[in-house]
This record gives structure tokens, C-alpha cells and sequence, in this order.
């Protein structure tokens, strides 16, 4: 079992960055795929990005291709979302996940491929 925590949300104007971490709790992150979603109001959940467990692998949603980048650091327990060029579309609840399939980064980004999941962090961007 994993508990995810987000942090790093909040208001940003068009054109600004962000930086979200997810911290993992247990002796095991280092196991799991984690990826990025959002969701904004009336929408469904998004696949933002992902990365392997070792890190060497990520894929992201076209959307963001570009301007987002993931990274985790295992002996932290942590992944990033270094977010740039924000867009007021961009504007959502960013969650983490984890997933315990053994998958490559392509074929973990769907929602039900991942177990565990953080609360959320709000990320506004204004125009």
C-alpha cells in the first residue's frame, strides 16, 4: 500500500510556471509507474504524463508535450510535474497515481491502470 500527497498547486497567470510534487509514503515507490492526471469542472479525468519506475522512461499527453515535464527522485519518495507555458486550459485538479503494473509508459494511461491515488492539488491559471 501507498499514500500520495500533492503539493504545489495554486493561481498563476497565462504564460507561468508551476511546480507540483507527490510525495509517497512506504519502502516500495521505487515499484511503481506514476503518473499525472487533472480534472477540470464537467470533465472527465485527463492523463497528463507518466514515468517508469526507474525514471528512464516518460510519455505525455499531447496537450501538455512541451511544456510539462515528470521526473521522480526514488530516494525521496517524490515525483514532479514541472509545468511551464501554462495555459488557462490547463486549469484543473492535479492528482498522482501509482501503478503496479509491470507496463511500459504507453500503455499506463488510462485511470484504471493505476492503484492508489492523491487527494488533489488545484491549479488555476488566469488570462
Amino acid at each position: 500500500q501507498v499514500q500520495l500527497v500533492e503539493s504545489g498547486g495554486g493561481l498563476v497567470q497565462a504564460g507561468g510556471s508551476l511546480r507540483l510534487s507527490c510525495a509517497a509514503s512506504g519502502r516500495t515507490f521505487s515499484s511503481y509507474g506514476m503518473g499525472w492526471f487533472r480534472q477540470a469542472p464537467g470533465k472527465e479525468r485527463e492523463f497528463v504524463a507518466v514515468i517508469s519506475r526507474t525514471g528512464s522512461s516518460t510519455s505525455y499527453a499531447d496537450s501538455v508535450k512541451g511544456r510539462f515535464t515528470i521526473s521522480r527522485d526514488n530516494d525521496k519518495n517524490t515525483i514532479y510535474l514541472q509545468m511551464n507555458s501554462l495555459k488557462p486550459e490547463d486549469t484543473a485538479v492535479y492528482s498522482c497515481a501509482a501503478s503496479t503494473l509491470r507496463l511500459s509508459v504507453v500503455r499506463l494511461r488510462a485511470p484504471h491502470d493505476y492503484d492508489y491515488w492523491g487527494q488533489g492539488t488545484q491549479v488555476t491559471v488566469s488570462s
